[in-house]
């Protein structure tokens, strides 16, 4: 139905949040100050710190400081290639304690894009929909993160002389 990767804690590792800001000159010539977040996949916050500055690095034209690094608390992420709108959505769900055997309401965060909350809201729907027990989407707002880096090792990463079969693919039909 849709063209997504569902990025998942692997390893024992770790969503963190990382807030940076930095200068750069508007089309008029002055410089503007920007505040940012992004979501990096790490062990430690050392790993963040070091893959924050990896990837940005060479994007971000000058200097940036890292303001702020702190766990999040997203259990599962959702990227869909057509939008670059992050939600954060809060998902419930009831779960039988082994121990007690008494019901308890689990709360979980997760993000995905969409290019609104009614699509943010299905495309939640959809995924979890084979769930076994029931869930509830509680809440859904639109996040100000700029960019999610999921960790990706070494070996699976796509070589730069190569491109993705699926965007071949749509260059083709576009010629």
């Amino acid at each position: 139905m849709y063209d997504n990767i569902r990025y998942k804690h692997t390893h024992m590792k770790t969503w963190f949040l990382c807030t940076l800001k930095y200068q750069i000159q508007n089309e008029e010539g002055k410089v503007e100050k920007k505040t940012e977040s992004y979501l990096v996949d790490a062990v430690s916050f050392t790993e963040a710190e070091a893959r924050i500055y990896q990837e940005l690095g060479s994007i971000l034209k000058g200097d940036f400081v890292i303001t702020n690094l702190s766990k999040s608390n997203f259990s599962e992420i959702f990227y869909f290639e057509d939008s670059s709108k992050w939600y954060k959505c809060k998902v419930s769900f009831i779960a039988i304690d082994e121990k007690s055997k008494k019901e308890k309401k689990i709360n979980q965060y997760m993000l995905v894009t969409a290019e609104n909350i009614k699509e943010a809201y299905q495309r939640i729907e959809d995924n979890l929909g084979t769930m076994l027990v029931p869930i509830q989407i509680v809440s859904i707002a639109e996040s100000s993160l700029i960019e999610v880096f999921p960790y990706i090792p070494e070996n699976e990463k796509i070589p730069d002389n190569l491109i993705p079969l699926r965007k071949a693919e749509a260059e083709i039909e576009e010629n």
